[in-house]
């Protein structure tokens, strides 16, 4: 881990400031994160064509959260935005195309310096190794004891990828990039049962590339209407899920296998909707993926931002509940620091909130405005929700006002219905894109 100043990193320890957080042991924390998983596309959430069940008897064993928005509208604004607590335009992330600024404090980082072991199994995403770069790409040089998997995943959204990254190094691998993330992610939490860890696996599935195993695919071969029955995309797209539920359940099973289940908060959550973008071959349009909503990936309609999620702690997070608060995915890191009993430096500027009352307690969530952007592409939109409204602009464009509550497909613009909340959120939303700071 680079040196940044140990009064930066290593935070400052809570005493007893929550009774989730045991004085003796402190908790494992485990963050999985699907790859463009649309909302509709786990059984918790209604899917009934295909079955995920190690994910519905999970999220039945904790808390699963309806209302859960990711940060980014695509894979590396989220993903540092997960990592950093910020959002996009405070992390310096705001397209696939940017590097995680290296003077960015990581989870990861924040939880080593408190002897927690970190590893990340999977896609980082977080830069691309090139001759020259200024900054830091490497997930080992931002706060991962271990690494196994693409760094700028360019190599592992094949599914079946010729070589991955094995810590500093890539190496030749064989098989399906899923499988092989759960193994070594298996391995790590068993090597490391001793002290707590931190363990992030973001997977590749479902994104983009359609791609699975023979034996997976085989499960649902003539279930679904196909363009081309010998290259069935929709019973793969199918088997892609039912794979990334399999090995959610193998990675579950190895924390009951090890005694760690009771001692150990497990999050789940995708990175953004599902896509409609060609790679993905129609497959998701078909399924309806981000059903009942409005919108896919590289959007800030509900189908693109509003991601499935649950969470489970035994004895802590209350079991077969669901909630309907409002969180983002920048309330993972301060979450997960007070879980372990540690409260952030003021020096990070975290934009997210502790939701561990809220999570352990049914504490109220915070009230507050969340902000969305993507401003990439050729793109120029900017969103901000607050309760059951959210408000979407797009340059030149009038604002649009929806009650993504009551109208959660986004259909009928209520702007004029409520216009002094339009000039409220259209006021907060100058305020906020006013604060954007960029990598130097």
């Amino acid at each position: 881990m680079r040196a940044i100043g140990a009064t930066m990193v290593l935070g400052t320890v809570l005493a007893g400031s929550s009774p989730a957080v045991g004085a003796a042991e402190r908790p494992n924390l485990v963050l999985i994160l699907a790859d463009d998983l649309g909302w509709g596309d786990v059984g918790f959430n209604g899917r009934k064509s295909w079955a995920t069940p190690n994910l519905d008897r999970f999220a039945a064993q904790g808390t699963t959260f309806r209302r859960f928005y990711t940060a980014g509208a695509v894979c590396n604004p989220s993903r540092a935005a997960i990592l950093t607590g910020k959002s996009t335009i405070h992390c310096g992330v705001t397209g696939n195309g940017d590097d995680l600024p290296s003077r960015e404090v990581t989870v990861a980082e924040a939880l080593k310096a408190q002897g927690y072991a970190t590893g990340l199994f999977g896609k980082w995403h977080q830069g691309r190794p090139r001759a020259g770069a200024k900054e830091s790409v490497h997930p080992m040089d931002q706060g991962f004891d271990e690494f196994f998997g693409d760094v700028d995943a360019r190599d592992a959204w094949e599914k079946f990828p010729k070589r991955l990254w094995d810590g500093r190094t890539q190496r030749p691998v064989a098989g399906y990039a899923d499988d092989l993330f759960t193994d070594r992610a298996i391995d790590f939490l068993k090597r490391r049962r001793q002290r707590p860890f931190f363990l992030y696996i973001p997977y590749i599935n479902s994104h983009f590339n359609i791609a699975a195993p023979e034996d997976e695919i085989a499960r649902f071969r003539g279930k679904f209407a196909e363009v081309d029955p010998k290259h069935p995309a929709n019973a793969t797209y199918a088997a892609m899920v039912a794979r990334l539920d399999r090995n959610v359940g193998r990675v579950l099973a190895a924390l009951d296998e090890q005694g760690l289940a009771g001692n150990t908060l497990v999050v789940f959550t995708s990175d953004q909707g599902a896509t409609f973008e060609s790679g993905n071959k129609g497959t998701s349009v078909y399924h309806d993926s981000n059903a009942p909503f409005r919108g896919q990936k590289r959007t800030l309609w509900e189908g693109g931002m509003r991601v499935p999620a649950a969470a489970r702690w035994p004895g802590h997070i209350p079991g077969g509940t669901v909630s309907d608060a409002v969180m983002q995915t920048i309330d993972l890191f301060p979450t997960f620091l007070a879980a372990a009993g540690v409260r952030p430096e003021s020096a990070w500027h975290l934009d997210g909130n502790d939701l561990l009352p809220a999570w352990t307690r049914g504490a109220p969530s915070p009230d507050r405005t969340l902000f969305f952007e993507w401003r990439s592409e050729g793109s120029d939109l900017v969103a901000a929700l607050r309760g059951d409204f959210k408000l979407v602009v797009q340059r030149g464009g009038k604002p649009e006002l929806y009650d993504v509550v009551a109208d959660p497909a986004e259909r009928r613009d209520v702007s004029a219905l409520h216009p002094d909340l339009v000039r409220g959120l259209h006021s907060d939303l100058k305020a906020w894109l006013a604060t954007e700071s960029r990598a130097d």
